[in-house]
């Protein structure tokens, strides 16, 4: 049975027992709530409680105590006592037993959620693959699934078609969107002798190829395959409650034993007598507060963080965070908006854009949509052009308001003027690593037009606080190296590491993490891998789901001022969950020797009840704790740091 539906039943069943502990303070007992507490306690023991009592056994045979153990003899040791008490005409302590169980579920309800999630990653991923493709079988194409494809068939993919497997042209010509998984940040050319990604989608043209891997062999496959592995090789991270427990229960034991011992063979009481002192130690010890202490906390802050459009998804998440040195980031559509837009116009902006939108409305190349972009901008009015014709590999040309014009890169205007200033100019943009496209009249270059997949807006602010924090900046990418190193230099990046192939991403977050503590942020298919190799994966939430399932913090908002607000939620609600922890073990420091007897001489001392209603106001401090989450001051203003 999941976790979840132990922690459904044990809470409804607890609510008869939550009624008597609201009547208690006016004296009110409910009609035969002994029966009903003993019944629906037990039910509880036998549903929810016996697999702590099986791991905390399981643990002492090892000679191990762990947070099973606490629980197993917080409700063995209430059940039991409360089942003796009840046929001695005592007061019972059946809703210890019962709310430790429902506070311990809680917790763990938790973390059966993030499994789920780590295995739903996976299943994203394989069903980005097309589920059929157009092979020629016979002379003819045919439409076949996906599974029956095999090496060195000839496939054709139209426009707008995912590219089925890895292959290489035949014949065609097209542009391939690759940034989901190259990270790539524009469309590639493609043509004959070029190899095509799986799962790549075509844009423009019609090609075929040849198909090279299928199956597992693709790269695809094997990005699954590693995301598999990167999420199963991670130790889990020990419980902070359980390094806790490994000491506190064995103190707890002996002190119970040892208040027993005291009580009844040197000073002489009776074994009841002596038994309720040990009890009042165990009852005071049980583990409400410290079962409650991370999930509270854990709740308060990710539903804060939640509003702010940060999902953290664990407490393992929050944990690594505050160990963080090194923020690597991946550029196209994390650091960048991920599509190209025109940032420098020289000459006369109005006329330039004029022809150049007008030629490119009757394109194809990715370029096109950017210049487009910008004249709908400056509402400049499209002409259609007479003559059009497209130049493959240099641009376009046609006839317009008379003259002949021309659109295109530096190859379309080699035999026209250039002035000085201009090529001066030019070559100025490119080593900005932008892409340059040429605008000419008959013979004449009349200016120019910079395109480049900008960073966005509040890049630079992001990179300017993190680094405040004393946190490393890293750019890692599978974009060239003159692209990436200027916007690394645009928005203050400390590193760049470039030119990286999918399946590398991973391998240089291993070697940054030989010396670091790394924290990843990525949006693309590409990055999958990495964000589950990182110590903390953060996912844009408009890249792909495959990513997003892979983090650990999603920034919903898909603003990257989210990386500040998250490190500082869960440094906050970390630190919430160890002075949760804090106050759990102080009630337990100061209560067990009153409740074992040590202050009997001075009139001091607890009985099971009032140690029972001790451990009751520690749960109640742990929650109110955990609330005060909700007026944490969380940081927004990049003058201030997170921690």
């Amino acid at each position: 049975m999941s976790y979840t539906k132990r922690f459904y039943i044990t809470l409804i069943l607890s609510i008869p027992m939550l009624g008597q502990m609201v009547l208690m303070p006016f004296h009110l007992m409910m009609p035969a709530y002994n029966w009903v507490a003993l019944i629906t306690t037990t039910i509880i023991m036998l549903v929810a409680a016996l697999p702590f009592w099986q791991s905390g056994w399981a643990a002492f045979k090892h000679h191990n105590a762990n947070m099973d153990t606490l629980v197993a003899i917080g409700t063995f040791v209430s059940y039991f006592y409360s089942v003796f008490a009840m046929m001695t005409n005592r007061e019972v302590y059946f809703e210890s037993a019962a709310f430790i169980t429902v506070f311990v579920l809680l917790g763990q309800v938790f973390e059966e959620r993030m499994r789920n999630n780590a295995s739903n990653a996976v299943e994203k991923l394989v069903q980005l693959q097309a589920s059929d493709a157009e092979v020629l079988r016979d002379n003819a194409f045919v439409r076949v699934p996906l599974e029956e494809v095999v090496s060195g068939d000839v496939i054709r993919v139209k426009p707008g078609e995912k590219i089925p497997v890895d292959g290489v042209i035949v014949s065609g010509t097209t542009t391939i969107d690759e940034a989901m998984v190259t990270g790539e940040s524009l469309p590639v050319a493609k043509g004959v002798d070029d190899s095509v990604i799986g799962s790549t989608m075509n844009t423009t043209g019609t090609v075929t190829f040849k198909a090279t891997k299928v199956g597992e062999e693709t790269l695809l496959a094997q990005i699954v395959e590693m995301v598999k592995r990167a999420q199963t090789s991670h130790a889990p991270i020990q419980k902070l409650t359980d390094k806790i427990s490994n000491i506190f229960v064995p103190i707890v034991l002996i002190v119970a034993v040892l208040a027993f011992d005291i009580w009844y063979v040197l000073l002489g009481a009776t074994a009841v007598h002596a038994l309720l002192f040990a009890v009042a130690v165990i009852v005071i010890a049980c583990p409400c507060a410290l079962g409650l202490a991370t999930p509270t906390a854990l709740m308060v802050g990710t539903a804060r963080s939640a509003k702010m459009g940060v999902l953290i998804k664990s407490g393992e998440v929050l944990e690594a965070v505050n160990k963080i040195d090194t923020i690597v980031f991946d550029k196209t559509g994390t650091l960048t908006k991920g599509t190209p837009e025109v940032t420098d116009i020289v000459g006369d902006e109005a006329k330039l854009l004029r022809i150049a939108a007008s030629l490119e409305e009757q394109s194809e190349h990715p370029l096109a949509s950017a210049i487009l972009d910008r004249a709908k901008q400056q509402q400049i009015k499209v002409t259609i052009p007479t003559n059009f014709q497209a130049v493959e590999g240099k641009g376009v040309q046609a006839e317009l308001f008379g003259q002949h014009v021309f659109v295109g890169n530096e190859k379309l205007a080699i035999n026209a003027q250039i002035s000085e200033r201009l090529k001066a100019q030019m070559t100025a943009l490119q080593k900005a690593a932008k892409t340059v496209v040429v605008v000419g009249e008959n013979d004449t270059v009349i200016g120019l037009i910079a395109i480049q997949d900008v960073a966005r807006e509040n890049a630079k602010v992001t990179i300017g606080q993190l680094k405040d924090q004393g946190l490393r900046t890293v750019m890692l990418t599978g974009d060239n190296a003159n692209v990436a190193r200027a916007i690394a230099t645009q928005i203050g990046i400390d590193d760049v590491i470039a030119d990286v192939l999918p399946g590398e991403k991973a391998d240089h977050i291993k070697q940054l993490q030989q010396s670091h503590r790394v924290a990843f942020v990525g949006d693309g298919i590409n990055d999958a891998l990495a964000l589950s190799t990182a110590d903390v994966g953060i996912a844009m939430g408009a890249g792909t789901d495959i990513a997003i399932e892979s983090g650990g913090i999603v920034l919903v908002k898909n603003d990257l001022q989210g990386v500040v607000r998250a490190l500082a939620i869960s440094h906050k609600t970390f630190n919430r969950i160890k002075l949760n922890l804090f106050w759990a073990l102080f009630y337990n420091v100061i209560g067990i020797p009153i409740a074992a007897g040590v202050f009997v001489g001075v009139g001091l001392t607890l009985s099971p009840e009032f140690s029972g209603l001790a451990m009751a106001l520690s749960s109640i401090s742990v929650v109110g704790s955990s609330l005060l989450l909700n007026k944490a001051k969380i940081v927004d203003d990049p003058a201030l740091s997170t921690k």
